[in-house]
């Protein structure tokens, strides 16, 4: 028996051994999960976010996602994440583009909307508290109906078909912009609760029209965002989802219902499945511990014959290398563990005895 799960079938792929996506290769199979900041002003990224996805870069991750980047206004989490919503925003985000391809990082971008969950405070601020208009929030948020996170949260408005048709468009217009500031990669959130989320999750979506109800009709704000996408996004380029894949209470979002997405929006362009979970149930159980999220990957990658990207609580280059050669997943990706560590990836090549190449100002410190 593995320490992190049934017994599985080896495979030859090593954590550094490169990735081929479409015409992106990816030098390495680590990447940088997507962690918001909370940093920015009108959704301007800065020096901050700069130096802190260049130094992932730097470090040797094969792939540096930004945070997830709100495609309106009102679907940022807090007033200090960043957007895509306006072409002035790009200048600053192209400028980390050029600096994570410089040195190496696949760029890619989280496209996000935080539905019932935006206007809220950053986390030193009080996790999850509303913002009032008058301390930059802003009201009405929208979700798939009008009952929001918690009865202490701020109470949205259920968005109309047009209103669904314009979030849509959003995100197409975000991949535009991904495209014109330089991205190579982007990935939809469909996870945690957020808006694509709020829609997937019979614990949450309570509607009446064909956006509700059924597993087709809950699906189809995913179908329809992966295609507006999919018609700006060139087919040269990888497209992602994060998914919850399970929502960890009774009568919500299951494994068997990502499995089954996967097969839908897989030939509609999407090529890989990032494989989060929870988010959806304020009171959900979750039974965090080391690679407790990659059965999930796993499932999909063998039931829908989808690439897909392992994530939560990894954290030793062996662990990760395991994930890898029991055929769990197709990448791993790293968020905690990043943060306390820039250089994870030179420091797991090292105790993994793989050779990879270090950036020349730092060579005279290498093992």
């Amino acid at each position: 028996m593995h320490p992190y799960g049934e017994d599985r079938h080896p495979t030859d792929m090593k954590l550094f051994d490169p990735l081929q996506i479409r015409d992106i290769t990816f030098r390495n199979r680590v990447a940088v999960s997507p962690m918001c900041q909370y940093s920015a002003e009108d959704g301007f990224t800065n020096d901050w976010h700069l130096v802190h996805l260049g130094a992932r870069a730097v470090g040797g991750a094969g792939t540096v996602l930004t945070e997830a980047i709100a495609v309106l206004p009102e679907g940022r989490i807090s007033p200090g994440d960043i957007g895509i919503w306006k072409d002035e925003q790009l200048e600053n985000l192209s400028r980390i583009v050029r600096f994570l391809k410089q040195h190496g990082a696949v760029p890619g971008t989280q496209l996000a909307h935080a539905g019932f969950k935006a206007s809220t405070s950053r986390p030193w601020e009080g996790q999850g508290k509303p913002v009032s208009v008058e301390d930059g929030g802003w009201r009405p948020i929208y979700s798939s109906t009008d009952r929001g996170f918690t009865p202490e949260s701020a109470q949205p408005e259920a968005l109309t078909a047009d209103g669904i048709a314009r979030i849509a468009k959003a995100f197409a217009e975000g991949a535009r912009r991904s495209l014109a500031a330089g991205f190579e990669l982007v990935e939809i959130h469909g996870a945690h609760g957020y808006l694509i989320s709020q829609f997937l999750s019979p614990l949450i979506n309570t509607r009446t029209d064909h956006y509700g109800g059924s597993f087709e009709n809950r699906t189809r704000i995913v179908r329809e965002v992966v295609e507006a996408v999919r018609k700006v996004w060139p087919e040269r380029l990888p497209l992602w989802l994060r998914l919850s894949c399970s929502d960890w209470t009774e009568g919500g979002w299951t494994i068997e219902d990502s499995v089954a997405l996967a097969k839908q929006i897989k030939p509609m362009g999407v090529d890989l499945m990032d494989c989060s979970s929870g988010g959806a149930a304020a009171g959900a159980k979750v039974p965090v511990s080391p690679g407790y999220q990659t059965q999930f990957a796993e499932r999909i990658r063998r039931e829908a014959g989808m690439l897909t990207g392992a994530v939560g609580m990894i954290t030793s280059p062996e662990q990760a290398q395991h994930i890898l050669t029991t055929g769990q997943a197709d990448l791993v990706l790293l968020a905690r563990e990043l943060l306390r560590d820039p250089y994870w990836p030179l420091r797991a090549a090292h105790a993994l005895k793989q050779e990879i190449a270090w950036p020349k100002q730092y060579e005279r410190a290498k093992w």
